[in-house]
């Protein structure tokens, strides 16, 4: 199911739809806000922002680097679509490929607002600053030119590495999780995964002379932040 009302259906429950413990997956700007205002409610992945899509390149093919940024572009009004690279060269063609391809492309009206709102061609001074400023931005999606650069990243939702790589093999078919993290989140988490279904719970069991041996550090923090009764619960089990 999907939906703002879907999410409020999970959250609270109806008839014919079970309450949840987790409410996971992308959806639209309601989606999101219906996530946000539920969390705590209900457990969520994260709360995800209009898509990105970050392209580190010095050199390729100019209409392969201008079909991604325009890829990400279509999807929303806000998306953003970067592209950093060294080559002044590569910089001014795939500018003209954005242009070019525009002209035929059906999504135009949203792409062309994304692209002229929130997305830029960056000349950085090497591939380092590249992927320094690539880690500060934190991108959904990071696409590199060679696998070279991969040891350096750190912080990407899903990185895509080489010509035949486009992230939209990523959305559709490649094979990993495509519910990922927008809008800096990526230094937080990575995208969805096994372990959002995973939940913790700690067991404690101590002997007797354990807990002698951890009184004095329990009684002395209790007393300091003034919980005396924490403290008397455990000197009443370890009295002569």
């Amino acid at each position: 199911m999907g939906g703002a009302q879907a999410i409020a259906a999970f959250a609270f429950g109806t008839r014919t739809v079970p309450k949840a413990d987790r409410i996971v997956g992308p959806g639209n700007i309601y989606v999101a806000a219906a996530k946000k205002l539920l969390a705590g409610e209900v457990g969520i992945d994260f709360v995800a922002g209009p898509t990105e899509i970050l392209i580190i390149a010095a050199e390729g093919d100019p209409r392969f680097l201008a079909a991604d940024m325009l890829a990400q572009a279509e999807h929303d009004v806000d998306a953003c679509a970067i592209l950093l690279t060294t080559s002044k060269r590569l910089a001014a063609a795939v500018a003209a490929q954005i242009e070019m391809q525009l002209a035929s492309l059906p999504t135009a009206a949203v792409a062309r607002k994304a692209i002229a709102r929130n997305s830029a061609i960056v000349l950085t001074r090497s591939l380092a600053e590249a992927v320094e400023l690539s880690n500060r931005f934190a991108p959904e999606h990071l696409s590199i030119a060679d696998e070279s650069l991969l040891s350096r990243v750190t912080h990407a939702g899903s990185v895509f590495i080489g010509p035949y790589s486009p992230e939209a093999a990523g959305d559709y078919a490649a094979g990993p999780n495509h519910v990922l993290p927008t809008s800096g989140m990526a230094r937080l988490r990575g995208g969805l995964s096994a372990a959002d279904y995973v939940k913790v719970v700690s067991v404690q069991q101590l002997s007797a002379e354990a807990l002698r041996g951890l009184a004095p550090a329990i009684t002395t923090l209790a007393r300091a932040e003034g919980l005396e009764a924490h403290a008397r619960s455990v000197e009443v089990r370890i009295a002569p």
